[in-house]
């Protein structure tokens, strides 16, 4: 059975549906008065949804703690094997939620309201912390996209392992066109996927970026038609959650070193893995299958 994984607001699980003639058993929960689900099924699939259509999504603060609690449980939970990441309504996410700002706490008589510091200090305990959350993450995570994703909310998709989206979504770095400078890692995500000449188009101006455009300079993994959206999504997490799933969790790693470290380096922590991998029964079962000519078996360990 799934474990039920708890979110920091007291979540409140639905009942868990029955399975029936070989139906997969699911428990939901949610998180942030109802803004934000998760629903965690007995073949290994975690699904996080944004649930704030009548707001374009935006992330709340509350949202974004939860995703901090359960990218972290999603690590320890052998359980769960993949995470898709979606939302409701007609956009993705269309960013940080503005209205919203932590108290930075009682000040001293005399000391100003705002101080340097507070809104770095923010960011880096806020939306920077969900990306590398994301990015972290020892499972894969697919992003299933449809309308607008934008700001942060492009840089969670951006921060997935593998995006598809619907062929009516866009994408928008519009820090630009709000005066702000880009955050989210948006300046560390972009580079990566698409070169730095790139990059500089896509902050620069600002432009909405309509999914088949993403898909061909290299932004996401693919764009489908919307009424295949959530199939193609089911399909990639279905197969990504019956593999390797230690193995998933080091070749991410290993990815993410890449452009970060010189190739020596690399070489060497490749190696390291590849031994520790070595002792892990998928390894095992991928070698035996092969010899004995049947389909592999992976059981995430």
């Amino acid at each position: 059975m799934t474990t039920s994984i708890p979110t920091p607001t007291d979540p409140t699980p639905t009942d868990a549906a029955t399975p029936t003639d070989g139906a997969v058993a699911a428990v939901t929960e949610v998180a942030a008065d109802g803004e934000l689900t998760l629903t965690v099924t007995d073949d290994g699939i975690a699904r996080v949804t944004l649930n704030r259509p009548d707001a374009g999504n935006a992330l709340t603060m509350g949202q974004r703690d939860a995703l901090l609690t359960w990218f972290a449980r999603f690590n320890a939970d052998p359980s769960v094997r993949v995470v898709v990441l979606g939302s409701t309504g007609r956009f993705f996410c269309t960013g940080a939620d503005l209205r919203q700002q932590r108290s930075a706490g009682p000040r001293p008589d005399g000391v100003p309201e705002k101080l340097v510091g507070d809104i770095r200090r923010a960011m880096t305990t806020g939306g920077i912390n969900v990306v590398h959350a994301i990015l972290d993450c020892e499972k894969p995570v697919i992003a299933a996209v449809q309308g607008t994703a934008a700001g942060i909310g492009a840089h969670l998709v951006f921060a997935c392992d593998l995006v598809v989206a619907a062929d009516n979504a866009k994408f928008i770095e519009i820090f630009a066109r709000r005066g702000l400078a880009v955050d989210g890692l948006g300046t560390w995500l972009l580079p990566r996927l698409v070169g730095l000449a790139r990059a500089r188009e896509l902050v620069l101006l600002a432009e909405d970026i309509p999914a088949t455009r993403a898909a061909e300079i290299g932004l996401i993994a693919r764009t489908v038609p919307a009424e295949e959206l959530a199939a193609t999504v089911d399909d990639l997490a279905t197969r990504l959650a019956a593999g390797p799933t230690r193995a998933h969790s080091a070749n991410k790693w290993l990815l993410n070193r890449s452009l970060d470290v010189d190739r020596h380096t690399l070489a060497q922590e490749e190696a390291w893995v590849v031994e520790a991998l070595s002792y892990t029964e998928d390894a095992d079962e991928g070698v035996r299958s092969f010899v004995e000519r049947r389909p592999t078996r992976f059981r995430g360990f």
